[in-house]
This record gives structure tokens, sequence and C-alpha cells, in this order.
């Protein structure tokens, strides 16, 4: 018998083999694949761990009424069982009887596909897990399982086209676009079986992966999510009171360049829309947001001096064939340049520019030496290069050169350049520039990431990057920064500003799409613009606000893009304790003189207190302490109470001491970030009974 059979085998193997293993193989390599399985995509987060694009596992469930492991007996046990759940809990466009006859007709039909729901959550998958049937498995049950993962932003559409996005037949947009290699992870591989030719269906034949999927790293932003809500929100009311065409806010850190918050709309048939970013892609024509740098040019050169009269003939001027005018009427004849600046005068600017940069020769030619001069020191001020932000898109400016017939280089020029003119830049660009004045003269890498995370660990940490150490001398950066207060404390600001705090800034009136004709200049619309920072005395945040286009209720800088600023300044100050000046200054010098320990091991803090010579009161012998500042200056130890068996309160030590505590109690501890302790995720007199407690460090 064992012969007879190896025989039939051996025949068997050598027909297959001959003259069915072909097909048989052909069949095999389109009806099973290994095929990719999605990794779980990073997270985008803020510095302070608010997720703001996360990815969702969602789920494809399957029934196969003929998995091999899937008895007759079994099937017609707990067919009606299975057929309540489904229609109850699951799709009630079918009864209990609907659904038993559709499965039936499936099983007999030899189906090994048969849709339950698609795009299912976690918790409905547990739940139609445990259905008759389905609870046996894949194999027994036929409970097919495909997972995929759903992009989803906690906080709807803040920041929308700067966070980005990816798609198939479409370029990569954003921070989702450009770190995507880190993102995305690796994907895995899977055997699989096509269920279903004509819908291009596969389902996995097996519970497990050849090759394991790798989630994607997380990406942290430099993004401050109540900064960002309140930018978005400031500049949506604007574009609606004024129904311009687009709009853009954006909120710098000064000191390291950090983007804290960056807004676009753009009008739609649907309404406003972030289709766009604006600040970072949209190169346009300044204004006289650029005035500031004619001014820096002039004092760099030693050519002017603020107090110094100018002439301004009640606002109007001529160059060749071309007449230029102030945006305000007056009766002027001359002013001092730094008025001039103030009241944002066209002609002031540019004739002081003109004077010192394209003076005439004998015989009429210009000094190629003197308009050079003017491009070299635009040149200095990085104002021809790009900022380099970390996102694509960004275009290099336009600055010409000087008397370049290539770039239509006229007699009208250089006095047009220097109120903003004939050259282009992003708002960005312009942004970076007076952050570099804000910073005194330190030129700073706006970016958007400062940081990879991989599940909670850092792999790396971007540092701020100097552009340039010295941009312009520090007499020149001092009285840029006076100009600029000015304009605010004095000039067309002067409605924007506030008795609650300072800032300092320029506004700036752009005419769009204009046409110098033969006997009039045609003007088809504004661009309004708000650039400056605040407080003015010690800058912590830059912003520029351009709105193109307003419609109806103003169009010049300080009336359209300057209340933007102003809202999200006076937000920020209602909100960041670290733009406000102290009230109590001495007992601030007093503490900033203690050791920086609040709380702490009460030796450690006698020690500290008595290295340098501070008298304190109170005192305790418990481990554990903590130093309060009283009324008059005066230095008092406490007791910090931690009780055996509980969760103790760590806020405020650092974090030798918080895991030394937490650990001593048979807790578990996560940590984030670095300092001190700021929060901790289990509330302190808790019950100890081995959680883990997740503490961030501020």
């Amino acid at each position: 018998m064992v012969l007879i059979a190896a025989v039939v085998i051996f025949s068997k193997a050598v027909r297959i083999h001959l003259s069915e293993g072909e097909a048989l193989r052909e069949e095999g390599k389109t009806k099973f694949k290994e095929r990719a399985v999605e990794a779980e995509r990073g997270n985008i987060l803020t510095e302070d761990g608010a997720v703001i694009a996360t990815s969702v596992p969602l789920y494809d469930i399957t029934f196969d009424p003929n998995a091999d492991g899937l008895t007759e007996e079994i099937f017609l046990t707990n067919i009606d069982s299975l057929a309540f759940c489904l229609a109850t809990l699951v799709d009630q466009t079918f009864t209990p009887g609907g659904f038993k006859e559709f499965l039936i007709a499936r099983k007999e039909e030899g189906r090994r596909y048969v849709p339950i729901k698609k795009s299912a959550t976690f918790a409905e998958q547990e739940l139609i897990s445990q259905f008759p049937i389905f609870r046996l498995g894949q194999f027994k049950g036929g409970f097919v399982v495909s997972a995929k993962y759903n992009r989803e932003r906690p906080f709807g559409l803040l920041a929308r086209r700067t966070i980005g996005y990816v798609r198939q037949d479409a370029p990569p947009v954003g921070i989702e676009g450009h770190y995507d290699s880190l993102l995305r992870g690796e994907f895995g591989k899977r055997l699989m079986m096509l269920a279903d030719p004509k819908q291009e269906l596969w389902i996995p034949i097996n519970s497990f992966e050849t090759i394991e999927p790798k989630r994607g790293d997380d990406i942290v932003t430099t993004l401050d999510v109540d900064l960002q809500a309140t930018t978005e929100s400031a500049l949506l009311r604007a574009m609606n009171h004024h129904n311009a065409e687009w709009g853009t806010a954006i909120v710098m850190e000064v000191k390291t360049g950090k983007i804290r918050a960056i807004a676009n709309l753009g009008r739609t048939d649907e309404g406003w829309w972030e289709t766009y970013n604006y600040g970072i892609g949209q190169a346009i024509e300044p204004g006289s947001t650029f005035k500031l740098a004619s001014m820096m040019a002039m004092l760099e050169d030693g050519l002017i001096k603020l107090d110094d009269s100018v002439f301004i003939n009640k606002g109007r001027i001529r160059y060749y064939e071309q007449e230029m005018e102030d945006a305000y009427p007056h009766d002027l004849d001359s002013t001092s340049i730094r008025h001039a600046f103030e009241m944002s005068s066209n002609v002031g600017i540019s004739s002081l520019v003109n004077q010192h940069y394209n003076q005439k020769q004998d015989g009429g030619g210009n000094s190629s030496k003197n308009a050079d001069a003017f491009i070299k020191q635009l040149k200095k001020f990085r104002l021809n290069l790009p900022v380099g932000i970390d996102l694509e898109g960004e275009p290099n400016p336009l600055i010409k050169e000087a008397y370049s017939t290539e770039q239509n280089w006229s007699g009208t020029t250089l006095p047009w350049m220097s109120i903003g003119y004939e050259l282009m830049m992003t708002p960005l660009q312009i942004l970076t520039f007076y952050n570099a004045v804000a910073n005194d003269g330190v030129m700073m890498r706006p970016y958007l990431v400062a940081g990879i995370q991989h599940l909670g660990e850092e792999k790396e940490i971007y540092q701020p990057v100097v552009l340039d150490q010295s941009l312009a001398s520090r007499s020149t950066i001092r009285q840029a920064k006076e100009l600029l207060l000015g304009a605010v404390e004095n000039g067309t600001g002067t409605k924007l500003k506030t008795d609650l705090y300072t800032f300092a800034g320029k506004t700036g009136t752009a005419q769009v799409g204009y046409q110098r004709l033969s006997d009039r200049t045609q003007i088809k619309g504004y661009q309004a613009s708000f650039v400056g920072y605040f407080p003015a005395e010690a800058p912590i945040y830059s912003c520029i606000v351009v709105i193109n286009r307003p419609q109806r209720n103003g169009f010049y800088g300080a009336d359209v893009a300057g209340p933007v600023f102003r809202e999200i300044a006076d937000k920020s100050f209602a909100n960041d304790l670290e733009l406000h000046e102290s009230f109590n200054e001495n007992v601030q010098e007093k503490v900033r003189q203690s050791p920086n320990l609040n709380v702490g091991e009460r030796k450690d803090m006698a020690y500290l207190l008595k290295h340098f010579d501070l008298k304190y009161y109170g005192g305790t012998v418990s481990r554990w302490a903590s130093l309060k500042v009283n009324e008059g200056d005066s230095l008092v130890v406490l007791t910090r109470k931690m009780e055996d068996k509980k969760v103790p309160n760590v806020v405020g030590l650092g974090l030798r001491d918080a895991v030394f505590a937490l650990e001593s109690q048979g807790l578990k501890v996560q940590v984030n970030g670095v300092g001190k302790v700021k929060t901790q995720s289990i509330r302190h007199g808790t019950k100890a009974k081995g959680q883990t407690v997740r503490i961030s460090l501020n």
C-alpha cells in the first residue's frame, strides 16, 4: 500500500511538472504576492508636546465564509447569532434575517471576500472581532482585517498649508512633504491573496509580516499652538473686513529665528482657505517697508544724519518723465530725515537715495560707482539671498544689478527701488531683515523644525543658525531702531500704539498691478503691510502682516495690516508672562542671586544658601524643602511633604531629585524636556501602585 501510494504521488508530481506546472506557477504569481505593508507615519508635534498631525489606524473588515478552517457545522450553528450582531451593530440597512440570507448566498457562491465594514475604528474592530464565528480568527472564523492609517489633525485646519500633505499625483507640500522620508518610516511586506480581481482587492493569507514595517520618526516643530490660533483668527477677521485677495502673517522668535506662527489665507469659491503659502513662496514688491534698508544703507555709508533736513516739496517730485507722490497729502517743503521716515515720505527717501547714489557727472552720465555702492549695501544686508527656510518653495529675491540692461535698469530705477519697487522679496525675507535689526544686527535663519524624535526619544535637535553675526554697525542698528520706534510713536503707525507696552515697526502701502502710461499711472489695487517687533526695548517676537488687494474699509498699511499685528501683540502680552516687566524687580533680583533650587533636598538647599551667604528664615527636619520669597525680599525655607506609599509632588524639583522621589515609591518614570519639573501626569497624593508617571520639564 505504501508503494502504491508512493507511485501515485510520484505520477501526480510528474504530471504537474510536465503538463500543469507552468499554469499553476502563473496562477500563483497572479493570485499570491508579497505586498507592501504601510508603516505608521510619524507625528508632527509642537515643542511642548502638542500633537498637530498624527496617524490614526483604521481597519477594513472582511469575511471569508469559505475559509479552510471554517467548518459547515460552525457556520450553520452560529450564522443566526452573527447575522443578528451585524444587522444590529454594524449595518442596520439589513434585518437579521436578510443578513443571514446574504452571508449564506455568498458562501454558496464560493466567495472568499465579503466586505463587512470599511475604515472601522480600533474600538469598532475590537467589538466586531468578538462576534460569533469571527472570534475564532482568520482561519477558523474567516475574520480578515486589513489595517491602514488615516492622517488626522487634532487642531483642525490650524497651520494647514505649513503642515502640508503628501498625496499621489501631487507635489509634496509643507512639513509633511519636506520631511516625508523621515515621517513615512519603512514599509514592510506581507504575503497576500487576490480575493477579487475585478476590484483589485487583496487580503492577507497569514497573520504576520514577512518584513515588519518600521514606524516613522516624529517631527518637532517650532510652532506655538496658542500663538498660531491667535495669528490665524486675527488674519481671518481682517480678510473678511477688507474683502482682500490674499493675506499672510508670520511671527518669529527674535533671538533664535524660530517660526512661532504662520498663517496664509486666499480667496476661493468656498471662502477663505490656505491654498498657498504666501509668506514663504510669494515674491512681492515690498513698498514702504523697504525704506528701512535704504535708510540703513545711507547710514552705513555715512551719508546722512537723522536730524539733517531733506527737501520734500509738498510731497511731489519728478524723475525724468515719471512723477512720484507721497501717500498722504501735506504742505511741507522740508523736514528732518527722521521725520521723513516716520511719515513714510516717498519723496524724502527717494530724493536722498537719488542724491547720494545717482549723482550726475559732467556730460550727463551716471556714476556707476555710486549706484553700485547702494546695491553693495543691500547685498551686505543679505537682501539678495534666500533665507533658507526648511521648506520647499522659497524663491530668490530680486535685487537689480546697477545699470543692468538685462534687468531693465533705467534712470528711474534707483529712486523707485529706494521705496520698495522694481525689486521682489517674500514676506519672510522682509521679516528676517527686520528681525536682525531687532536682534541687534544678528541675522538668524528662520526655521520651522526644532528636532526629530522616535517614540519619545530625541534623535536630533536643530540649533538656531546665524546667517550674519553683524548685519550693520552698532550705530546703524541703534538708529534703525530709533526710526522704527518713531514710526509707531510719531508717524504712520501712531493710531496703533498702546499704553500697555511699546512696539516698533513700519507700515507699507504698495501699489499692485500698476502701469505707467504716457499720461498717467494705472493702479489695479494696493498691498497693505506692517512689519515690526515687540516689546520695543527688549524684543521677543518679530512679526509681519501682508494683505493683498483689500477691497473695502481702507487700503493703507496702518488701517489694514497694522491692526492684525496689534491683535497678535496684544494677545501675546495677555498670555505670555515673559513679555511683562516684573512688578517686584527687587524680589526678582534677590531670587536671581539665590541658588536655582526652589524645591529640593533640605541639605542641598541649606548648603547652597550658606555658600551664597543668603539669610533665610524657617527650617525643616524633613528630607524635602521648598524656598519661598516673602514680602520684604526675605527667603523662607518650608517643608515639602511627601507621604509614603503615595505619589509625591515633584513639581519644581530637578530631574535627579524627581526621579529619586518617584522611584522610591515604586513608581516608573517617563521624562520629557530638560530643567525642572513643570507638570506630572498623576496627581500627588494618589495611592502609589507602581504606575508610570510622565513628568514634563521646562
